[in-house]
Parts: C-alpha cells; sequence; structure tokens
C-alpha cells in the first residue's frame, strides 16, 4: 500500500524549514499575504537600531563616508542582481516602483524617436499603466498606450512599437510571462521591453541577462521582506546604459555630485538613474532582507513555491468547489507566480472571515481572494490547515456577519 507523506511529514523534512525561525511571526497566525508585506526577519530591528543609534547616532553625518551610506543604492543593487539574473553595475535601488516605471518608460521612449506606441495588456497592474499615461502626458502626446489581450500581444508588436511593458507575474492571477519569447519578438522588431518583476524577484526564478533584457523594476517590500515602503529597484542593462538619459536628474544622478555645479551631467553607468538623496532607514532594512534571500538556494525556493501551490489548490478545490470557489490563473501544474488565487462573489466577506480566524491574505477587487506563498517561513502544515479553515468559514457561513462587509481602505 503506498502511503503519501503528511504536511508535517513534508515540513520535516524541507530543506528551508530553518529559515523559519529567522522572520518575526505572530503566534496563531498563518500569513499568505507575503507577496504584498513580506515578513519582518528577526536581524532587520536591531540592524535598523544600530544604523539609528551608533551610525547616525554617533558618527552622524560622517556616516556617509564612514558606514558608506552613499554607496548603498549600488551595493544592495548588486546584491539584488545576483537574484534576478543580471551583473553587478546593472541594478540600483532607488524611489518607489511607480517613479522607476516613469524613469525607464521616459527613457526608453526618448531613446526611440519615431515609434510611438506603448503595448501593454489589460488589467496590468494599475500604476504601470498610469506612468505610461503620465509619460505620455509628459511628452505632449507624441505617443499613445495600446492595451491587446495576451493571447494577441506578441503578433500586436510592429514597427511604431516603442516599448513594451509588461508584468512578469500577474498580480492578480499569478499567469507568468514567456520573458524570452516576449523580449526575442520585441527586440526582432526593433522595441524595447521593461519588465516589473515586483511578483517576481525573490519568488521565482528570474533571468534577465539570459533572457537579453532591455529594463525592469521590481519592488523591495514583498518577497524581498524590506519592510513597508521599502525603496525599489531598478535594471537596465549595460548595453543600454550610455545611450539612455534619465527624465528626473537629480543630484544623486549628477556625474560629480558633490562639485554643486548648476547644469546637469549624468553619472556613468546605472548611477544616473538615481535621483534623491537615499533614504537609509528603509534601505539598510531592505538589505538585510535581501541579504537574508541570498542565503537560501534558489532552486529550493522554486520547488517549494510550486510544491505549496500544488498542496493549496488541491486542498481548496476538494473543500471549497462546492460552495462557489473557482481557482483564478493557471492550473495545477502550469508556470505561475508564487501566489493562488480564488474567485467568489463574496470573496471580500470571505478573506475578512479568513483574517478574523488568523488566516491572513488580501482580496483584488471584483473578486479575487489573492494567498502569497513564501518559501522561506510558510510550512506545508500552514497551507493545509488555511484551506481547512476556508471550508469551516464557508459551511458555516461566517463570512455573512456585517462585519465582513464593511469595506477597510486597504484591502
Amino acid at each position: 500500500m503506498t502511503t503519501h507523506p503528511t504536511p508535517a511529514d513534508r515540513d520535516a523534512t524541507d530543506a528551508l524549514r530553518t529559515f523559519r525561525d529567522r522572520f518575526v511571526l505572530p503566534e496563531g497566525v498563518i500569513y499568505l499575504d507575503g507577496n504584498s508585506l513580506g515578513a519582518l526577519p528577526v536581524a532587520t530591528a536591531g540592524r535598523v537600531a544600530d544604523l539609528v543609534n551608533a551610525e547616525w547616532g554617533l558618527s552622524l553625518i560622517r556616516s556617509w563616508n564612514a558606514h558608506d551610506w552613499i554607496g548603498a543604492p549600488q551595493r544592495v543593487g548588486s546584491k539584488i542582481a545576483r537574484l534576478i539574473g543580471a551583473q553587478s553595475g546593472e541594478v540600483v535601488v532607488a524611489d518607489s516602483t511607480s517613479v522607476n516605471l516613469y524613469k525607464l518608460i521616459m527613457s526608453a521612449l526618448q531613446a526611440q524617436p519615431g515609434r510611438r506606441t506603448v503595448l501593454s495588456e489589460p488589467g496590468n497592474f494599475p500604476t504601470d499603466l498610469y506612468m505610461v499615461e503620465s509619460a505620455i502626458a509628459s511628452s505632449g502626446g507624441q505617443h499613445r498606450l495600446s492595451l491587446v489581450p495576451r493571447d494577441q500581444l506578441l503578433s500586436a508588436i510592429d514597427d511604431d512599437t516603442a516599448l513594451v511593458l509588461l508584468t512578469h507575474v500577474h498580480y492578480k492571477t499569478a499567469d507568468v510571462w514567456d520573458m524570452g519569447a516576449v523580449t526575442a519578438a520585441a527586440q526582432e522588431r526593433g522595441a524595447m521591453v521593461l519588465w516589473d518583476l515586483s511578483h517576481s524577484a525573490g519568488a521565482i526564478p528570474v533571468d534577465l541577462n539570459g533572457c537579453h533584457a532591455d529594463l525592469a523594476v521590481g519592488c523591495g517590500y514583498k518577497f524581498l521582506n524590506g519592510g513597508p515602503g521599502a525603496p525599489a529597484f531598478l535594471y537596465v542593462a549595460s548595453r543600454h546604459q550610455s545611450r539612455l538619459q534619465t527624465p528626473l536628474g537629480g543630484w544623486m544622478g549628477h556625474k560629480r555630485p558633490f562639485d554643486f555645479v548648476d547644469g546637469y551631467e549624468a553619472a556613468p553607468g546605472i548611477a544616473r538613474f538615481l535621483c534623491g538623496t537615499p533614504p537609509m532607514l528603509s534601505l539598510i532594512g531592505l538589505e538585510v532582507g535581501v541579504d537574508l534571500m541570498l542565503e537560501a538556494d534558489r532552486e529550493a525556493v522554486a520547488t517549494k513555491s510550486r510544491a505549496l501551490a500544488a498542496l493549496f489548490m488541491a486542498e481548496v478545490s476538494a473543500r471549497c468547489t462546492r460552495f462557489g470557489v473557482e481557482l483564478v490563473g493557471p492550473p495545477p501544474g502550469a508556470p505561475r507566480g508564487s501566489h493562488v488565487s480564488f474567485r467568489h462573489p463574496e470573496g471580500y466577506a470571505i478573506m475578512q472571515a479568513l483574517i478574523a480566524r488568523g488566516v491572513i491574505g488580501d482580496f483584488r477587487a471584483p473578486d479575487i481572494m489573492r494567498f502569497g506563498l513564501t518559501p522561506l517561513y510558510l510550512r506545508y502544515a500552514d497551507v493545509y490547515e488555511a484551506a481547512r479553515v476556508m471550508e469551516d468559514v464557508l459551511a458555516a457561513g461566517a463570512y455573512q456577519a456585517e462585519e465582513f462587509r464593511v469595506r477597510k481602505a486597504v484591502t
């Protein structure tokens, strides 16, 4: 008789099991929202306190040199580069994802005069599309945004396409674009591609150089566990850096920032995409999260992500389909990001009832319940229990309580 390992058995042999103790995880909580805000690494509080008390408190402004605050954007960027298949000097930490999107969209459009179209898909993450709209307005309406369904996008790339802007892992569905195929198709027609890696970096394998990628951005507070509002990162392939100009010529992107000259002259390399003074408190928190991620075996992370997803989808399907819960996104066995989404007409209220029971995911309008799977600290027993709690909430109709129907500012 063949027996299958239980979730507890799988946890006992999990190659990543020791990482769980490296995070602050509240007792009685199953945290399935690390794809929106990563959990707090244990080491972060002490490192930030050291920066505040010893570096800021004692070294004061000398810390820009003595503790290399000034080099932190490039230093942490080079560490992130190792997670996304880039080289040192191709990634820098700066600003927010939205600001970095704007910088790279404008840079790409300016570098390709005569091409007018930015191509994306309907339902891409809203800020990505908003930044395109802002860039088009800044360029005097000389460009246009074209939204093409996913299955028609490659054939829509033509000689008028300046830039293809896509989110590698879709924020709702966890669908994954074939980065190599899209990049090759765009470059064959002379277009550039800008990848949003916000749900990819630290979650699934990414090989920017291997795909001959042009541009990318990503955030620091999801799978990189950098903390709320952690600064973002941007990638510019080394072959493009000398010809792309940032639209935001801040002093940190100047060739000689401490010469304090009146005119702007772009720094060489990736540094030209810096803008303002690095936010050291949040940047150092991000570095702790990135260092922790770099300790983990990347293949083990990817393998566990797939296994957690398979277990969760199977359990929710077996337990909750009869209540009208439907899987959204890739079917079992297909490539996916490290989250799983389900649809239900009462999705918001169900999620609130789950949160009240200690199972924390999030909701995305109009009807999507989204559950992040973070392999460094999530156990197989956690996803099994989360499916069981969902069944209980649905069977008892607990989500029908009025308190769970009141929409909060953040969903």
